[in-house]
């Protein structure tokens, strides 16, 4: 493993109920033999990555799902401990849990803290407990106020909000006193989605029946560009297409220090391992996905060989090919809407000038005013324009294999 950055996602599927909206890889309950079986395969998985890679330096862990809190903050210390061990975890490194509101004390959160936990990630959704209800999250907006409170007294100082705007009836203004109610607990960073009707969800199947109007474009858009003035007026850099984090003096171009840095591993093309039921995982060129069934990773685990990729579908492996590599770097990289994708670091990496590759895609988004080259001392990059912000799926189609 000779890649300069790793991040690492660590995918815990349980849930206490499945929300509307919700198609990622999660389980409701679990029973507590499963779970403990679970806990010792991914304990086991960590281990054996770390060593195939050879004990690499590691620059984040993520805890994602699913709800990683179901777990007793004692397992989840001890993950972060089973990490240490395998890898070369960098003394810098941020450590994210992702948690919903009412489900952690500050008995909990101080226990997170302590055991190496840096950065906590709230799902609160909203602050209106009619939509809240909609989205079947089981915390109100009072919870979410003293989740906030307790992980302060915890000692977090890194606290990421998430927001969805966009329900279905929801006005302009409602989304505008979300949008302030968070404001009031001034955290340090806000990841704000639309809301996207997902096939296979509750959300899709009534609106599908016509239970619930589908979400509106063009109401998605008013939305959007209200929350883009209405944290830069409170002082939160745009950094990427659904992220803001608090600022701290950065130039036009410059990420803030409070962004995801392992999100921004992502964004940046770089290499990630993706560990636990259904993770998915970038290394070395090749990309895969583990199996979903909480049952059959285990099971995976358990009988598989000491090897990178024990519990990995097949169905799902692949060689990223140069091409693959070339455009998944635009369309990842165009995400942050301020440092773009660095021409200098894409000749690098593909031995071509970004200009030659993409000649004609480029040329189009300047003409339409949807792309713009901008250089700052570290050299020429292409970024989205505040109109391409809206338009980017528009966009980075054109920059598909």
């Amino acid at each position: 493993m000779t890649n300069r950055v790793l991040a690492l996602y660590l995918h815990i599927p349980w849930c206490v109920t499945r929300c509307i909206y919700c198609d990622f890889n999660t389980y409701v309950g679990g029973e507590d033999t499963l779970k403990a079986r679970y806990h010792v395969a991914l304990q086991r998985e960590i281990r054996e990555a770390g060593a195939a890679l050879g004990h690499p330096p590691l620059d984040t862990i993520f805890f994602g799902g699913g709800t990683p809190t179901t777990l007793p903050p004692g397992q989840l210390v001890e993950l972060v401990e089973t990490v240490k061990a395998a890898f070369a975890l960098r003394p810098d490194a941020e450590v994210t849990v992702e948690a919903n509101p009412g489900t952690l004390s500050l008995v909990d959160l101080r226990e997170l803290r302590q055991g190496g936990v840096n950065r906590l990630s709230l799902g609160v959704q909203s602050f209106n407990n009619d939509e809240l209800r909609f989205l079947s999250r089981l915390h109100d907006a009072d919870a979410a106020r003293r989740a906030v409170e307790q992980a302060r007294a915890a000692g977090f100082d890194n606290l990421s909000l998430d927001l969805i705007f966009n329900l279905p009836q929801q006005t302009l203004a409602q989304w505008q006193f979300n949008l302030q109610e968070a404001l009031r607990l001034l955290p340090d960073h806000l990841s704000l989605y639309s809301l996207i009707v997902e096939p296979g969800t509750r959300l899709h199947r009534q609106v599908d029946e016509g239970h619930i109007p589908a979400p509106d474009d063009d109401v998605a858009a008013d939305m959007y560009a209200s929350a883009i003035d209405t944290l830069a007026g409170a002082g939160y850099v745009h950094y990427e297409i659904s992220n803001w984090a608090r600022g701290n003096g950065e130039t036009d171009w410059q990420t803030p220090r409070l962004a995801s840095a392992h999100n921004l591993i992502y964004w940046r093309n770089q290499p990630y391992l993706g560990l636990g039921a259904g993770a998915f995982g970038t290394v070395n060129g090749e990309r895969w996905m583990n199996v979903k069934r909480p049952q059959d990773y285990i099971r995976r685990i358990e009988r598989g060989k000491r090897r990178l990729g024990a519990a990995r579908d097949e169905k799902t492996y692949e060689q990223i090919d140069r091409d693959t590599a070339m455009s998944e770097h635009m369309l990842l990289g165009l995400r942050l809407v301020r440092e773009g994708v660095s021409a200098a670091e894409f000749s690098a990496c593909f031995n071509i000038l970004l200009q030659e590759r993409y000649n004609e895609a480029i040329n189009r988004g300047l003409e339409r005013d949807l792309l713009e080259w901008i250089e700052p001392p570290t050299g020429l990059r292409l970024r989205l324009t505040r109109q391409g912000r809206f338009l980017a799926n528009r966009v980075m189609v054109e920059f598909m294999a």
